[in-house]
């Protein structure tokens, strides 16, 4: 995103204006006109990034997940997913749809008539709002050893209260993870309340916390794994980090 020609700037500038208009978290309620409820599916907009994870209601299995880069201009909508499981052909590919949207509700159609709509759950910020990538972290010595996100990259988007986190590499078009839920940060704690979990759905409902600090823009991480390991993590904005292939 930061690699954009300057010709193009008043465009997505323009773009930028409606898409802030996402930013925050939503429930997928119903598609093409049936209400759903036998699955779970969360998305979150944040700095012209989305994604989105489904879980099985009935047993909390992982169902699918998906996310990238997004434009709004007015009612037309344009996804280029970096990571996309149930059809990784998508991947790097412009899908566009029509949409219609309120402070309230989203639709969006595709071209084959199908529609989907999504509520919104919340658009709160904190301190850690924003998309992330992470760019550090520490080895079993306390060494922290700093990494440069190309294809193969991990991200975390925090936005209306929800997070999720996917690990994947654009170039290969290969999954390796994902999980989120709800989350709080305040005064230096960061708390997560896991909802879904491609690895492991036994994880689902487990309550995590870490401490949090930014400092110049970056956010330090620190505290123990889901698996009960001490982690030190370091995560750069993602526009500022991400240094996609010429």
């Amino acid at each position: 995103m930061k690699h954009i020609p300057v010709l193009l700037l008043v465009f997505f500038s323009s773009g930028t204006f409606y898409a802030q208009k996402l930013e925050g978290s939503w429930k997928l309620t119903h598609k093409n006109g049936t209400e759903i409820n036998n699955v779970e599916y969360i998305r979150i907009y944040q700095d012209g990034y989305f994604a989105f994870g489904g879980k099985k209601t009935d047993n909390n299995e992982f169902t699918d997940t998906g996310g990238g880069e997004y434009l709004l201009e007015e009612d037309e909508y344009t996804e280029i997913p970096d990571f996309y499981t149930t059809d990784p052909e998508k991947i790097g590919k412009k899908q566009t749809y029509s949409l219609a949207a309120t402070d309230k509700q989203i639709v969006l159609k595709q071209a084959n008539g199908g529609t989907e709509t999504w509520t919104r759950l919340s658009g709160q910020k904190d301190d850690l709002t924003g998309n992330w990538v992470i760019t550090g972290r520490a080895n079993t010595e306390g060494e922290v050893r700093e990494m440069t996100p190309g294809d193969r990259r991990t991200i975390k988007i925090l936005s209306g209260g929800r997070f999720q986190w996917v690990a994947f590499n654009s170039g290969t078009k290969e999954f390796h993870g994902t999980g989120g839920g709800t989350y709080t940060a305040e005064d230096g704690k960061y708390t997560e309340q896991i909802t879904f979990f491609s690895r492991d759905n036994s994880r689902v409902g487990a309550s995590l916390e870490f401490n949090y600090e930014v400092k110049d823009g970056k956010w330090h991480h620190s505290g123990k794994s889901s698996a009960g390991k001490p982690i030190y993590e370091i995560w750069s904005r993602y526009e500022e980090a991400y240094v996609p292939k010429e």
